[in-house]
């Protein structure tokens, strides 16, 4: 596991073990946060997933990254469900949540914009389709920086 980062090497873990007990892997994040490291994974299935599912899917993976010993140092392993700003990182993400409020920030402008608000409508050859004030705006997958759901209280 030479070289590759805390990330693909927990999103390779996590994964595995995510499918086994049914449930699906969002996201990792391995960050510093003064002088404390932290492994944030996220979990879901469908209905959502309770604090059980978190505690167990924490003790599975913490002894799997014990057994495995891919990360230097100390940090702390946090499990959670990702949240009502669930990130979308995936091709079946934008085909699953198709319909929804979703905000979307991008590496470099397009149309003078680098966030961008509005209905998702497609993805489509890795194009995401949103509605934004009427508006059809097509964004390159490969142009985005961050999506996520924003919903609407």
């Amino acid at each position: 596991m030479q070289g590759r980062s805390v990330e693909a090497i927990t999103t390779e873990l996590a994964d595995s073990l995510a499918v086994q007990m049914q449930l699906e892997l969002v996201d990792v994040e391995y960050v510093k946060e003064g002088p404390q490291r932290y492994l944030r994974v996220y979990i879901d299935k469908p209905g959502g997933v309770t604090l059980e599912d978190c505690t167990l899917f924490n003790q599975v993976l913490s002894a799997k990254l014990d057994e495995e010993d891919p990360i230097p140092g100390s940090y702390l392993l946090e499990v959670s469900s990702p949240g009502l700003n669930r990130p979308l990182k995936k091709d079946g993400d934008f085909q699953r949540f198709n319909g929804e409020l979703i905000e979307v920030k991008t590496y470099a402008p397009i149309d003078g914009r680098k966030k961008w608000r509005g209905q998702l409508v497609g993805y489509r050859d890795g194009v995401i389709e949103l509605t934004v004030d009427d508006r059809l705006v097509r964004i390159p997958r490969d142009k985005v920086a961050k999506a996520a759901l924003s919903p609407e209280f």
